[in-house]
């Protein structure tokens, strides 16, 4: 285990230090918040999905991935469940505007900025494939579940299912277009010329460090002062970076599901709050700063636990 926890350290330090150097970068005035939130939309619709699409490129077709991919989207869909009906009981003497932030945080990790790059540094490009899955149950939970339960307590016309973001999205997109050419490169493994592969790779391979200099810039501009006071920050970040990640490590062992897939699963459930809390909240007139408060916070407190959870769930599942 201890080997285990210090692999996995080391990648989430090497990936830290880049949203370091982003929190530096923000400071010294060579790249502001506000260019980072522009940058934002260049990862959201452009680099995460080359990352996706050149794992479908790129990992060799095997009816054991194929599987693996549809049972990590149903897995991704359970661990949203077991994480939505996990959260139910609490905050429930909390102010209702308030309770509504702190549920969808405690739901909604960061499997798509966070998640991807570090499943990337730790399993490589299966793990990416998987992780691809993982994010389309992010996204029908999100414009499913997570509409409904940040506009609880309120009448909002706006709280409706919207069917076409569940689909006409980055994070599921790629997969659509990915999907076929993985099936069919049975037959056929050099389908992508390489003229198309290489850009592909060259904007996928933006993902990690844009990802995470974007990250630093949000860190740099969070004011701490009162964060540390607010002991229900405590209980999300207890929620969603150990216990989820232990009930989804404990569900596969009793299944008996290991390897890849199951590590990632595990990474992803670890992960810090999304940043879609803060774009939810913005979009449906919640807290928008109590919203940046437990993103901020959380993620810095995930450099200690993502290494352990990572170590400890692997542990886990392995020793079936």
């Amino acid at each position: 285990m201890l080997q285990n926890m210090l692999t996995a350290a080391e990648q989430v330090a090497i990936l830290y230090i880049l949203g370091f150097i982003g929190f530096i970068a923000d400071k010294t005035g060579v790249f502001k918040e506000s260019t980072a939130k522009k940058c934002t939309d260049m990862l959201f619709y452009v680099v995460t999905p080359a990352k996706i699409l050149e794992s479908f490129f790129t990992l060799e077709y095997s009816d054991e991935h194929l599987k693996g991919l549809f049972i990590a989207i149903g897995c991704g869909l359970l661990m949203h469940t077991i994480a939505a009906l996990g959260v139910l009981p609490l905050f429930n003497k909390t102010k209702s505007d308030s309770a509504v932030v702190y549920k969808f945080a405690s739901v909604y990790g960061n499997c798509g900025y966070m998640g991807l790059p570090l499943v990337e540094a730790v399993l490589g490009s299966e793990g990416v494939f998987y992780c691809s899955a993982v994010i389309i149950s992010f996204q029908i939970f999100t414009f499913t579940h997570g509409v409904w339960a940040i506009n609880q307590g309120k009448d909002s016309k706006e709280a409706k299912f919207d069917i076409k973001k569940i689909i006409l999205n980055p994070g599921v997109l790629p997969v659509f277009v990915g999907l076929p050419v993985f099936i069919i490169s049975k037959n056929y493994p050099d389908l992508v010329p390489n003229i198309i592969m290489q850009p592909v790779k060259y904007i996928g391979s933006m993902n990690s460090p844009l990802a995470m200099l974007i990250f630093g810039t949000y860190v740099a501009n969070t004011s701490f002062k009162s964060i540390f006071k607010n002991w229900r920050i405590y209980i999300v970040g207890l929620y969603k970076l150990i216990l989820l990640p232990l009930v989804v490590a404990l569900g596969f062992r009793l299944a008996g599901l290991n390897g890849v897939l199951a590590s990632t699963i595990i990474i992803t459930a670890a992960t810090p709050p999304a940043n879609n809390t803060i774009m939810f909240c913005a979009k449906y007139d919640r807290d928008t700063g109590l919203a940046s408060q437990i993103v901020s916070l959380l993620s810095i407190v995930s450099i200690i636990t993502l290494p352990v959870m990572i170590a400890l769930g692997d542990l886990i599942v392995q020793n079936i």
